[in-house]
């Protein structure tokens, strides 16, 4: 019985918008009529026209349906120790960088070393010719004989000296000339002793040897190369392992880092481009003033480098820890909703549903943030979060089932635009689609709404308002 008086209602709206169409206002005023006058029929009868299993009155006033579950991925908020880090980015430095330079005039002898080779301290770099600084300490060692032969003829005079004042056959005077030339002459043995010393210093430059451990750079002499002293530069060596990893703080992070230093056990790590494993190194200075252009501090840290990966020049990227918070709560940076009443997350409760939580951001370093106002163990919406209102049912899935959400997201709103789309569309569609959309936006929607639509003037496509009558 239903059905048969659903179907008339709908023939009845159809044949209301035919006759808009052919017959004019006037006419379709009273199909309009006859149409409502079914409808109010079916509604007195307990029929519900648009769902003829609902009852009489429930169309319009039905409750909107349940909106359907979020599906989203979730994450517990974890309670450990979290460590403050500060970002920078440095330049790897050596320790030391010596250009070695000749000390005296000569020509190269000799090189014993070739560009690139690894140096100790103390190897020998280079020979010079020192001929004429050895013939230099030969004369300094025989004037050194000479002058004292001529003590040892002053000391015997002076003996003798003595042995005739005790006699009564000189004066006190002669005796203390005597000593006067002894003093004279031990002196000079002394300034030739001197002389000796400094020529084999002389000698000494001749042989120019490594001053630390390190990697020999271009070498720009050869073997009978003129050099001049303190002019000629030979070649540099650079020092390789342990190297220096310079960079620089903000001022407001100078506490920290003298903190760091004074308690010794600070830990930096520099991570280059290229590589995937960071090297640790220790905090080692902290410059004594901020450079005002800036606004910020140089500090250096030391790296062992026993493989050479790291060169002087290159850039890295550096972490240097400076505090460590005990017990920290840490949930994920992407699971923060920001918004203009500050920051949020969306708890998900034992029931399901979720709950918009307010949070207080603490620390936030890489991937994770330490907050406050969420307790360890609970379920923070990470994916799917934008979907999500406070009271929504929430269904956990598996975070990598990204292509499962997408088909689950469409296929329920499909459900949900047909439960309740059907009468808007059906009115819209009688309102400004004329009579064919009307009658079809009727028949698919719901017979109130098709009425409703037709009620307004109808115009066929590419017709006038009015259209003719036969």
């Amino acid at each position: 019985m239903n059905k048969l008086l659903m179907a008339g209602v709908a023939a009845v709206v159809a044949g209301g918008g035919a006759a808009a169409w052919f017959f004019g206002p006037g006419k379709a005023m009273q199909t309009q009529q006859q149409a409502q006058s079914v409808t109010a029929s079916a509604a007195a009868s307990g029929v519900n026209a648009a769902n003829p299993a609902a009852p009489a009155g429930s169309g319009a006033q039905a409750a909107a349906p349940p909106a359907p579950p979020v599906s989203v991925t979730v994450v517990r908020a974890v309670q450990r120790d979290f460590e403050i880090q500060l970002d920078a980015t440095g330049a790897v430095s050596a320790l030391s960088n010596v250009e070695l330079r000749p000390q005296v005039s000569s020509v190269i002898k000799q090189v014993h070393i070739r560009e690139g080779d690894f140096v100790k301290a103390g190897q020998l770099l280079f020979t010079l010719d020192v001929r004429s600084d050895e013939a230099n300490v030969s004369k300094a060692k025989a004037q050194l004989v000479k002058d004292q032969a001529t003590l040892d003829d002053a000391q015997r005079q002076l003996v003798r000296s003595r042995d005739l004042l005790a006699q009564k056959f000189v004066s006190q005077g002669a005796v203390d000339t005597s000593q006067a030339l002894v003093d004279a002459q031990t002196a000079t043995l002394l300034a030739d002793r001197a002389a000796i010393s400094a020529a084999a210093v002389a000698v000494g430059y001749g042989r120019i040897t490594a001053p630390s451990a390190g990697r020999v750079g271009a070498v720009s002499v050869f073997a009978g190369s003129s050099v001049q002293a303190n002019t000629t530069p030979l070649v540099t060596i650079t020092q390789l392992d342990p190297v220096a990893v310079s960079f620089n703080l903000p001022q407001r992070n100078v506490g920290d880092a003298l903190a760091a230093l004074k308690s010794g056990n600070a830990p930096v790590t520099a991570l280059l481009p290229q590589q995937a494993k960071p090297r640790t190194g220790k905090l080692q200075f902290v410059d004594s003033a901020v450079d005002a252009s800036s606004g910020t501090v140089k500090v250096k840290a030391v790296f062992d480098n026993k493989d050479s990966a790291l060169w002087p020049g290159a850039f890295v990227s550096v972490k240097m820890g400076v505090q460590t918070i005990k017990d920290a709560v840490l949930v994920p940076q992407a699971a923060i909703v920001q918004s203009a009443r500050g920051r949020s997350v969306y708890v998900m409760d034992a029931g399901g549903k979720a709950a918009l939580r307010p949070i207080e951001l603490l620390q936030a370093a890489g991937l994770e943030a330490v907050v406050s106002g969420v307790r360890a163990g609970e379920k923070i919406v990470l994916d799917g979060r934008q979907n999500v209102r406070p009271g929504s049912q929430l269904i956990e899935r598996a975070p990598d089932a990204g292509g499962a959400r997408g088909g689950r997201a469409a296929g329920a709103g499909a459900a949900s635009a047909a439960a309740s789309g059907g009468a808007a569309g059906g009115a819209a569609g009688g309102a400004a689609g004329g009579a064919p959309g009307g009658a079809s936006g009727g028949a698919s929607g719901g017979a109130p709404a098709g009425a409703l639509g037709s009620a307004a003037p109808l115009t066929a496509p590419g017709a006038s308002q009015t259209a003719p009558r036969p």
